[in-house]
């Protein structure tokens, strides 16, 4: 295209005018929704979202025909298959805490409010610093804590819920995001963003709940997902204010119930999902598996370091 002296082209504006990365002398105002470089029509591709860069298609197109994902994560042939897995071992470890709440008025109990003097519960559920409870029949009960050595609960209180609305909603969310999130990063990328936030989410609770409080739910490795999805969403382009909007609403209800839901689980696991959706998603192209594998290392390390610290303040 040639100017026109005159003509609105021109000027001092035209050349502060954005050029294609592989066209210099061509203005381009579209940006690709992978790289973020300038492009002009001719370098356009439609994509899901937004358009690609003809080198971003090459790349994705290497990617599909190697099997891996966008940002390297081995392409799942049934991407809601790990969910299924996890929903499946929530449910089994659900059963297990209601044949062993005792009496029939007992697991009715804890069908409807999600409170049961479980032996199971007591073992499963994160307690930062144990505790001593009255059974109702005046027994008095050891509960163990972290600080005392159960450090299996940083894990086993993620897969433990009581009450049918806990875990009938958290497997419906899981349900839902869970599949999105494995789709595009990967099944092994899914299950380490899964696990981590709710180890996250576990650390905040053993900072910022009371000592002597039991907690359990899948919660805070859940709004892990919705933390990498925003990320991700944030990374494509794509719809933010709806996932935002959905993870504003849960937070809603998190804080307006009160004390009936751990807001220290929920926060610390999608602070958790947030971070380790940016390491990968925003890991540089060139040996990228190597920066992501660093990237959830140290966010390990300062769950460890969190918990240690902790630990060795109640004891």
């Amino acid at each position: 295209m040639t100017d026109v002296p005159g003509s609105p082209a021109s000027g001092p504006s035209a050349q502060e005018a954005p050029v294609c990365y592989r066209h210099p002398g061509r203005e381009a105002h579209i940006r690709c929704q992978r790289c973020d470089r300038p492009i002009c029509p001719d370098c356009m591709n439609s994509a899901s979202v937004g358009f690609q860069c003809p080198t971003c298609v090459k790349e994705g197109t290497r990617s599909t025909r190697s099997g891996r994902t966008v940002y390297g994560g081995k392409r799942s042939g049934n991407a809601a298959l790990t969910s299924q897995v996890l929903v499946g071992i929530n449910v089994v470890v659900w059963l297990l805490i209601l044949a062993t709440s005792g009496t029939a008025t007992q697991i009715g109990k804890a069908l409807t409010t999600g409170f049961s003097r479980s032996r199971l519960v007591d073992l499963l559920a994160l307690t930062p610093l144990g505790a001593v409870f009255r059974d109702p029949d005046g027994t008095l009960v050891r509960v163990p804590g972290v600080a005392d050595g159960a450090y299996w609960q940083l894990v086993t209180s993620m897969f433990s819920q009581v009450a049918l609305w806990h875990i009938g909603f958290n497997m419906l969310v899981l349900w839902m995001l869970g599949p999105q999130l494995e789709l595009a990063v990967g099944r092994l990328r899914y299950l380490g963003v899964y696990l981590m936030s709710g180890l996250t989410g576990s650390a905040c609770v053993m900072w910022l709940a009371a000592e002597h409080s039991s907690t359990l739910g899948a919660s805070g490795a859940i709004f892990g997902l919705m933390g990498a999805l925003l990320v991700l969403a944030i990374k494509v382009h794509g719809d933010v204010r709806a996932v935002g909007s959905w993870i504003a609403a849960n937070f809603v209800v998190t804080f307006l119930l009160g004390s009936s839901i751990s807001w220290q689980g929920h926060l610390g696991g999608f602070i958790g999902g947030a971070v380790l959706g940016a390491v990968l998603v925003y890991a540089p192209r060139e040996r990228r598996g190597l920066w992501q594998l660093a990237g959830f290392c140290a966010v390990g390390a300062v769950i460890l370091v969190a918990v240690v610290l902790r630990v060795a303040q109640l004891r």
